[in-house]
């Protein structure tokens, strides 16, 4: 079963609805222990990092992910859910992350040109980076997913697992061991989407 973390800031109705088309058993929890306990974790998250670690932290659910990640449960961060597994973010100040995969979450207006409009809005292309990730075992190269993100993490390059090029190559997706984020939403991404949810279910 898939437990998704429930902490306030994420889109939990359409990534529950996503699991279900999938056949796939997922409940929305809020509970310290029962993430803690589940077989896999989804980590999501829309709004302000400082706010977002702020409410994991307020309810004990930081030590509950970091206990699971380390006793090997598979984890995937999406959207902001994935900058939080990062050191820390420098959004609106500077913010301590989870320190689950090493890195920093900085603003996309430092790398691309400045025409582009932010935040970065739209289907991108995923480009594979490195040792092939079992999230895109049914994913081919250039297929289309949905971004909406005005930071994005700076990954240190073993981690990265996919990029996408706005005006820049953004990171799109990491993995450290167990521990998997997406910087763009599964759920919002069709087909292409559903076959990265459903190859994560099967890990």
């Amino acid at each position: 079963m898939i437990t998704i973390v429930d902490y306030g800031v994420g889109n939990l109705f359409s990534l529950r609805s996503s699991f279900g088309s999938l056949g796939e058993r997922a409940r929305v929890s809020g509970d310290p222990e029962e993430i803690l306990n589940a077989e896999k974790i989804i980590l999501p998250g829309v709004g302000a990092f400082g706010d977002a670690a702020e409410k994991l932290r307020s309810i004990g659910m930081d030590q509950a992910l970091l206990a699971a990640a380390r006793k090997g449960t598979p984890l995937l961060g999406i959207c902001l859910g994935m900058q939080l597994l990062f050191d820390r973010s420098f959004e609106y100040g500077e913010h301590a992350g989870l320190g689950l995969i090493p890195g920093n979450v900085r603003p996309i207006a430092d790398v691309i040109p400045s025409g582009l409009k932010i935040p970065h809005i739209g289907w991108n292309a995923l480009r594979f980076h490195g040792p092939a990730c079992p999230l895109f075992r049914d994913v081919r190269e250039g297929e289309c997913v949905y971004f909406v993100h005005s930071f994005y993490a700076a990954a240190h390059d073993p981690f990265v697992t996919a990029t996408a090029e706005y005006g820049a190559d953004l990171t799109a997706a990491v993995r450290r061991d167990n521990v998997f984020g997406c910087q763009f939403h599964p759920e919002k991404s069709g087909g292409v989407g559903l076959r990265i949810l459903k190859a994560f279910c099967e890990m």
